[in-house]
């Protein structure tokens, strides 16, 4: 089976398992020979002499001797030769237990972290049994390092093991874009992150083991002089503080990550865990929907009736949202698009701009703003909760680019309010050039007729504001109105939350909880148009492996041809 992955829609971005070793040098044994076999080099220096016997007998038994002397020489080198051609062969054709050699990876079995308990031999000696790789989520809200570590055992990597860290939240973010012009505090800001790399990679592997970065929402708004020299300043501390290997520029090191390839790797990495891809069979796969604070994802297989039905196509139309990928020697047409804007923190503001907009034409014939300085009533707030919120409207708003305002819920909870408002913030008015369409005139293949039955997963926020709710792993979009309702209805419908642990807690500390909830029902079924019947899945980890697009991201990195090689010169902090 075939382990490669082909990115067909943007050529060059990944060359997966292509562990193929260079040519080696021609190696020859010869066995050293004599020139005048008669003439033995190592006797006596006075054995041709004139002083020498006269005699026959004489002469016959020193010859014998130089003879007999001489095969037995012959024999030794012969056989010395023999053995030492036997293991040479073996050295090259020895499987390799450790890590490979050469401009790669170094190492052996016996060195610290080459163990595993899942097989002995790597399958094949140009893989290394073990190999390890770092990926840095440089998200939006924080950074977050993953320490992978991988086997070899069968023919597609196996995740054998992860760690996890994230950097300390604080009011306004710890990602990278928090730090604004400071660009030396952002690349120092992954200090914490890396020191959990070198505690975590065993020392011999340290050199070998690639690290990338890859930036998302955040950095990407923060514009390209500053982004640019956040990542510069990162590049430069993680080469010259840090033992491991950066993967180069070209090959997409440390870079600000196209919306697209961050939901196909969060695909790849959730069809991955689950068995669906690179292993035998043609499985089904699941649908990817992430959302993050700045952007949120959908990523999905459309299925085709081979001929026309009912105005249906009977293939994926071309375009950006169409993403063809080859994994584990399966091909797949994908469905993606990244929505820039309208992650859960995005999503917010986009909120509480709406309700800012309705109150500014309100207000606009009497000429006064005095109404800023007053409670502000937003039905996505839960009753007799209040919360001072900072509304970014824009460098051209009549009110300026951002107000700061105290917003309070209504007297009782409004959560079909609150959903019009989020509804309203989905634009899905705006033209639809290619039918169907989901929001804001994307095109995307209906979910219903062309994703009907497989699985449909769930993460990031997603998770974080229903797992702590006491929402099972499998739930309808139905039953998640329904808690929408019972939150947006404020404390005197809290009362089910008592025997969910923290539930209590999580609510009375977040006033926007009922937003956040109205936003993911308006998302995914005015949005994305899923019947309110469908039935999802929310998940953080699967085999106890965290879920998002990093495992997607670290897998081509396994590969020698990814952009990076073996550190020779030691780093010291």
């Amino acid at each position: 089976m075939s382990s490669g992955v082909d990115v067909r829609r943007r050529p060059g971005i990944w060359s997966y398992f292509s562990f193929t070793g260079g040519p080696r040098r021609r190696t020859s044994v010869s066995l050293p020979r004599n020139a005048n076999p008669n003439n033995d080099p190592f006797e006596k220096a006075d054995r041709h002499s004139r002083h020498r016997s006269t005699t026959s007998t004489s002469f016959m038994n020193d010859l014998k001797g130089a003879a007999m002397n001489q095969g037995q020489r012959t024999r030794y080198l012969k056989t010395g030769g023999i053995i030492a051609f036997i293991l040479l062969v073996l050295y090259f054709i020895a499987p390799r237990d450790g890590i490979s050699s050469g401009s790669f990876s170094e190492g052996n079995t016996a060195a610290e972290g080459a163990e595993t308990s899942k097989c002995t031999h790597s399958i094949s000696k140009d893989k290394p049994l073990i190999q390890y790789a770092l990926m840095i989520d440089a998200g939006s809200t924080g950074s977050r390092i993953h320490v992978y570590k991988f086997n070899n055992c069968g023919s597609t990597p196996e995740l054998e093991r992860e760690v996890f860290e994230q950097t300390e939240k604080k009011k306004g973010g710890s990602g990278l874009s928090s730090y604004g012009a400071d660009a030396e505090g952002a690349a120092k800001s992954l200090d914490v992150l890396m020191d959990v790399a070198v505690k975590n990679v065993p020392a011999s592997y340290q050199k070998c083991t690639p690290v990338a970065v890859k930036a998302t929402a955040g950095l990407r708004k923060l514009g390209d002089e500053k982004s640019d020299a956040i990542l510069e300043a990162v590049r430069r501390r993680l080469e010259t503080a840090y033992p491991f290997p950066v993967v180069a520029a070209d090959k997409g090191g440390v870079e600000v990550m196209k919306g697209e390839d961050e939901g196909v790797y969060a695909w790849i990495t959730a069809n991955y865990l689950l068995g669906k891809i690179g292993g035998p069979g043609d499985s089904p796969t699941a649908a990817v929907l992430d959302l993050g604070g700045g952007s949120t994802q959908i990523v999905f297989e459309p299925t085709f009736k081979g001929s026309p039905d009912g105005g249906m196509p009977t293939k994926l139309a071309d375009g950006d949202h169409k993403y063809e990928l080859n994994f584990g020697g399966r091909q797949f047409t994908l469905y993606q698009h990244s929505y820039l804007g309208y992650g859960l923190m995005e999503a917010r503001n986009n909120l509480h701009t709406v309700v800012i907009n309705a109150l500014h034409e309100e207000n606009k014939s009497s000429g006064s703003t005095n109404w800023l300085q007053q409670d502000i009533v937003n039905p996505c707030i839960a009753p007799k909760m209040r919360k001072e919120v900072e509304v970014h409207l824009g460098e051209s708003h009549p009110l300026g680019p951002s107000v700061t305002v105290n917003m309070t819920g209504p007297a009782e909870g409004s959560p079909a309010q609150c959903r019009y408002i989020a509804e309203k913030t989905l634009e899905k008015e705006t033209e639809c050039k290619l039918n169907p369409c989901a929001f804001r005139g994307v095109h995307q293949p209906s979910f219903e007729k062309t994703f009907s039955r497989e699985d449909v997963y769930l993460f990031s926020y997603f998770y974080d504001r229903t797992s702590v709710l006491g929402m099972p792993e499998s739930f309808t979009l139905d039953e998640l109105k329904d808690l929408t309702h019972r939150v947006c209805h404020g404390q005197d419908s809290w009362d089910v939350f008592h025997s969910v642990e923290k539930a209590m807690e999580e609510l009375s500390g977040r006033p926007e909880h009922c937003l956040d909830l109205n936003y993911m029902v308006a998302l995914l079924h005015t949005g994305y148009e899923m019947p309110i019947d469908r039935e999802v899945k929310i998940a953080k980890k699967i085999k106890g492996n965290e879920l998002g697009w990093c495992l997607g991201a670290s897998l081509p990195l396994l590969s020698k041809e990814s952009g990076w090689k073996c550190k020779i010169k030691e780093i010291t902090k």
